[in-house]
């Protein structure tokens, strides 16, 4: 794994484990912006949904005026380590941040990096359908 890997993995576990409430933070995220800063995340646990993780570090992202990201990854609490991001997630890096990489791991309990891309294959292209049928490219956009 890379440095900013490692410390990207290293702020998210952080985050998750200070939160130790266990329910309702269950799951903490970290993004590396193209300006190099770390931007952390914490999911929100409810019954009627709630902002995963990596929607947050999104969004904190964007607050911070550095929004776009080169690499993010997940945490689970309670030693969970690196997890790799819902449906929902995949699809809306895919939509907002195309060119991000995450951190997954793989079979072997090694976490390598993979653009999002490669994670939802076949994807629903967000701004490919909002182009007027006339201007819609055929192939996925990269």
């Amino acid at each position: 794994m890379s440095a900013d890997a490692e410390a990207l993995v290293a702020a998210a576990t952080a985050l998750v484990e200070a939160a130790a409430d266990g329910a309702v933070h269950t799951v903490a995220a970290a993004g590396l912006t193209v300006g190099g800063r770390v931007v952390t995340g914490l999911n929100l646990s409810h019954f009627t949904g709630g902002p995963c993780s990596e929607l947050v570090v999104l969004a904190n992202a964007a607050a911070a005026g550095d929004g776009r990201l080169v690499l993010v990854v997940a945490v689970g609490n309670r030693g969970r380590g690196v997890i790799a991001p819902c449906g929902r997630c995949r699809q809306v890096l895919l939509d907002l941040q195309p060119d991000v990489a995450v951190l997954v791991p793989d079979a072997g309990g090694a976490t390598r990096a993979v653009p999002v891309r490669e994670l939802l294959p076949e994807a629903y292209e967000w701004q490919v359908q909002r182009a007027p049928a006339g201007e819609r490219r055929a192939e996925p956009t990269s």
